[in-house]
């Protein structure tokens, strides 16, 4: 497995700078190994729902888990308010960087992930090929 490490720069939205690295990087078939860092602006689609959570406020970010690709990405993120709340959910574009965000991804070198509509849950979920 390879391994790539970035910093995420005050006022850049999380979710479009991790993709911008995976399409720079050509990444097939990646996963999260860690991200903290801090947010001003939130952006999560709540569990089961389709409802979009958005807050204007300082939080720390707990954990970044999820699989992405030059293509696309599954990400969800817990976070922290500033009373130690924690809070989770599906990581949409919106979510804007406070102070930082660090970033670690690791790249499996044999696979490929993609994604398919899957009539069952409604949703695009991951399919693995081997390269």
């Amino acid at each position: 497995m390879k391994t790539i490490a970035f910093r995420i720069k005050p006022d850049l939205d999380l979710k479009n700078e991790i993709m911008n690295v995976c399409r720079r990087e050509k990444i097939n078939a990646g996963v999260i190994l860690t991200c903290v860092g801090s947010l001003k602006k939130i952006n999560i689609r709540l569990a089961g729902e389709l409802k979009i959570l958005t807050a204007n406020e300082k939080f720390e970010i707990v954990s970044l888990v999820g699989t992405l690709s030059s293509k696309d990405a599954h990400l969800h993120m817990s976070i922290a308010d500033q009373t130690g709340k924690v809070l989770g959910g599906h990581l949409k574009e919106g979510c804007i960087i406070h102070t930082t965000a660090e970033v670690v991804i690791g790249i499996a070198k044999n696979q490929k992930f993609n994604r398919k509509f899957d009539k069952k849950t409604g949703f695009d979920e991951l399919e693995i090929k081997r390269k």
